[in-house]
């Protein structure tokens, strides 16, 4: 793996994270989805991902996949809640109230498993791989 595809991984990285972000903002301003309490956790990981992945991507800067996976590994374990929450049973049931919009309420259902808090996990798990390869690739240059 040479440094070039090392700014490919990064720019791949970056493209998840707008694709993201634009998504979560048609969703919530164009199809009018009023996101939930959980839906706001991920945004809030997420949005500075974009921004901070397109800064590294345009200085070639590779030591922040080191903040990108903690980022996206937080933004895994909320993502992966909130589907389960929309999908377990017995999760629904002992859920707590979460504010106006409830977090079991899915917006969506393509194929029967897609919903939104599904489709940032995606965003987050793409991004989450792409930082460890990227990370393990800086680690044999250093040795």
């Amino acid at each position: 793996m040479n440094k070039d595809s090392r700014e490919n991984i990064l720019f791949f990285a970056w493209a998840v994270s707008i694709l993201a972000m634009f998504g979560s903002l048609y969703f919530s301003e164009i199809r009018k989805y009023e996101p939930c309490v959980l839906c706001w956790y991920q945004r809030i990981l997420m949005y500075p991902l974009a921004l901070q992945l397109g800064i590294a991507t345009v200085k070639k800067d590779y030591r922040f996949t080191l903040y990108s996976a903690w980022m996206s590994a937080i933004g895994m374990m909320v993502s992966a809640y909130h589907y389960s929450l929309q999908k377990l049973p017995f999760m629904a049931e002992a859920a707590p109230a979460c504010g106006r919009v409830p977090c079991t309420g899915q917006y969506i259902n393509w194929l029967g498993f897609i919903t939104i808090p599904f489709l940032a996990l995606m965003a987050f798990t793409l991004i989450f791989i792409c930082s460890m390869v990227i990370l393990k690739k800086n680690k044999g240059e250093l040795a």
